[in-house]
């Protein structure tokens, strides 16, 4: 079955890509590799969340915000590949986690993008991963997501 026949088959849209707020490009491919911009919690032009977690923020709004954040990343690299069905694997992926100093479930948000790739991907979308806990992110959204992908 091929990623955009997966997609259709878990009633995930990919969006057209979110055009940046600052001086920057969503995706560059350099020979094999496609990175991303960090990309924010976006859905239909608006942000599903703002704030940290720990606080205004609860671990599920967390993770729906991850998985947004994947999407928005795939729309990124489609826009520069073409299809999604170039992909030959995910290979890392960073989520960034606004939070509180005592909030320690960045992986379980970050799980939101992840398990997101793993339904679009199957085997190949298993990666490396970092869930970092930051103070603050742009537009004081609670995650941002950048992605590696092979094509």
């Amino acid at each position: 079955m091929s990623v955009e026949q997966r997609l259709e088959e878990l009633g995930l849209v990919i969006p057209e890509v979110v055009p940046p707020v600052a001086a920057y490009v969503p995706a560059v491919r350099t020979g094999n590799l496609v990175y991303t911009s960090g990309q924010l919690p976006a859905r239909n032009g608006e942000m599903i969340a703002v704030g940290k977690l720990g606080d205004a923020v609860d671990e599920e709004t967390g993770y729906e915000c991850a998985r947004q954040c994947a999407i928005n990343a795939l729309a990124a690299i489609k826009a520069e590949i073409g299809s999604l069905d170039n992909v030959k694997r995910v290979v890392k992926a960073v989520a960034f986690i606004a939070s509180t100093p005592d909030f320690t479930g960045q992986p379980k948000v970050a799980n939101g993008a992840s398990e997101l790739l793993g339904e679009v991907f199957g085997e190949a979308g298993k990666h490396a991963r970092s869930a970092v806990g930051v103070p603050v992110l742009p537009l004081d959204v609670p995650v941002e997501v950048e992605l590696i992908v092979e094509v």
